[in-house]
């Protein structure tokens, strides 16, 4: 009889897995009672022995996932079982068999194998159990319903404890395991009513062989603790000796101790015998030391009033070299603060003079300009003046030859040569005419050139006026100038007789001058613009405008602080 898809309807899942437990139950009954009869050792071929495997094959089957592959679904029990291997290192030798064994092709053929090596070692409920334990490991492997991840599964391991009493001899290599079928022959476990007769001599004999198997488990049983009793004594036999050493050594010791004690209490009484004899001579010295301590305390009193007079003195002498220091760091600050001022004041001379000479050369080149047009302009205008000269000459002339001619002519041909004559010297007058007003305009231009060319003239002066105030102011300025230098270098000379500051190298500086935390990639250095000293950048992160330098610069903070007071101490004055 074959068993029912159980996949095929969920809803029966509950009854199948009921059905295949109580299955379980009868083929484990079955066959422990049937192998009674046959002193417990069996083979392949027994029957009872056969169902078990396809019972138990079922119970394992039941619920398992399907895995998909390329050919058709794949469901095999090998996966789980293959899996023992880490939860019980025993099973490494079962495992490696069933995985290597030749002639085995599926998983499923593995896993018989697997079962039959597990039964013939007696340890196949041990390893079963061992997997019941990790639900979360067979999660992978069972749907939530299964028979394996319910209760009925824990139950089956349980019994398949009673399965070690059995002897199986099973031979694995000859059968093909891959393509067996799974039938349950329900005939082995109904009752014939002919066996009843023979159920009282089946009786007494599972009762006797169940005391043999009884007792030679007790004996095992012995063997085993009598081995722990016998490592526990060899272990408490060592501890003891041990303490017996320990023990010897303690009281050897304990004698050592006593004479030392001994000795001390002589050296005890030795020493506090010169004790009392070292305290009464202490006593006498004391009392000659407090007599002489009295007269040294007399004159060391005596010497402390003269020092302290001494000390008021030179502290006096000390705060009046204060008040002196305070002042001539006062000067010197106002120096510094002077020469700066000066400083400023000889760029902003520097830089008006630069832009008073780009003006002069402007202006310079204007001049030139508007003499170069003027003496054009004149040039243009005498020889207009030239050519109406040359023009009214010209007239004057050719009046007098018209009047010679009316007087000579006298014959009409020669009228009408002389009238032909007279229209052409009259187109020629017209012509000279035209001339003559086209010169007028030429010569009213001309006149207005010239009094543009005398106001350019008169603009020409001012601007040599203009040119001489300024070339006179720059040369106040020059001498302004040369008097402020000569004043910086005092300053200068001053400055570095009282300050002593230059510009210090990067090389000479580890650490900041104000925090005095060392430089590092991150911290890197910065120069004071002010004192030449080297601060990180969070001690000079103030700018200021100084007097050598036109931009606002980097300063230290008590550079910052010192030339805000003096701007405003100079500003308040």
């Amino acid at each position: 009889l074959y068993l029912p898809n159980h996949e095929s309807k969920p809803q029966h899942k509950s009854e199948l897995r009921s059905n295949l437990f109580s299955m379980m139950k009868l083929s484990i009954k079955g066959l422990i009672q049937s192998s009674l009869s046959l002193g417990r050792t069996l083979d392949s071929d027994y029957p009872p022995l056969q169902q078990f495997f396809v019972v138990l094959e079922q119970c394992l089957k039941h619920g398992l996932k399907v895995k998909k592959s390329f050919i058709n679904q794949n469901k095999s029990i090998w996966g789980p079982l293959e899996l023992v291997q880490k939860l019980c290192p025993d099973s490494t030798d079962i495992t490696t068999s069933a995985r290597d064994l030749p002639g085995l092709k599926t998983g499923l053929g593995r896993g018989r194998a697997w079962l039959h090596l597990a039964l013939m070692q007696k340890k196949l409920s041990d390893y079963l159990k061992a997997l019941l334990d990790r639900k979360d490991i067979l999660g992978e492997f069972y749907d939530p319903g299964a028979l394996m991840m319910e209760e009925e599964g824990t139950v089956i391991g349980g019994m398949l404890v009673g399965l070690n009493v059995i002897d199986a001899n099973l031979c694995i290599k000859g059968e093909d395991l891959d393509s067996q079928v799974g039938v349950i022959d329900f005939s082995l476990y109904l009752k014939d009513p002919m066996t009843t007769e023979t159920t009282k001599d089946d009786a007494k004999l599972t009762a006797i062989l169940d005391q043999k198997h009884y007792i030679e488990e007790l004996n095992r049983h012995l063997s085993c603790t009598v081995t722990d009793l016998q490592a526990k004594m060899d272990s408490i036999e060592k501890t003891n000796s041990k303490l017996i050493e320990e023990l010897t050594a303690a009281t050897d010791r304990i004698n050592s101790l006593r004479e030392e004690q001994e000795t001390l209490r002589h050296e005890n009484e030795t020493i506090v015998q010169s004790s009392q004899k070292k305290e009464e001579a202490t006593l006498e010295d004391s009392a000659v030391e407090l007599e002489t301590y009295r007269q040294t305390r007399q004159g060391l009193d005596e010497m402390y009033s003269v020092v302290w007079k001494q000390y008021q003195e030179e502290k006096r002498i000390r705060q009046e070299l204060e008040r002196e220091l305070k002042l001539q760091v006062g000067l010197k600050q106002e120096m510094e603060m002077a020469m700066r001022l000066l400083e400023k004041d000889t760029h902003e001379k520097q830089d008006t003079l630069q832009a008073l000479r780009q003006q002069l050369d402007q202006v310079k080149t204007l001049n030139l300009q508007m003499f170069h047009k003027t003496q054009d302009c004149e040039r243009e205008a005498q020889r207009k003046e030239e050519e109406e000269g040359q023009l009214e000459e010209k007239m004057n002339q050719m009046e007098t030859t018209i009047k010679e001619m009316e007087q000579r002519l006298g014959l009409e041909s020669d009228l009408r040569s002389e009238k032909e004559q007279r229209q052409a010297i009259q187109r020629a007058l017209q012509r000279e005419q035209d001339n003559s007003t086209e010169l007028r305009t030429q010569l009213q231009q001309i006149q207005g050139l010239q009094t543009e060319l005398q106001e350019v003239r008169q603009e020409k002066k001012q601007l040599q006026l203009t040119c001489q105030e300024q070339e006179t102011a720059l040369q106040e300025m020059g001498l302004h100038l040369s008097q402020s230098k000569l004043k910086m270098e005092d300053f200068k000379e001053v400055n570095k007789s009282l300050k002593g500051q230059a510009w210090l190298k990067d090389d000479e500086a580890t650490q900041c001058k104000h925090c005095q935390k060392e430089f590092s990639i991150a911290r890197r250095k910065h120069h004071c613009r002010n004192c030449g000293d080297i601060y990180c950048n969070s001690c000079s992160s103030n700018e200021l405008a100084l007097p050598s330098y036109p931009r606002p610069v980097r300063v230290c903070d008590i550079c910052h602080s010192l030339l805000l007071q003096r701007s405003t101490s100079s500003t308040s004055s």
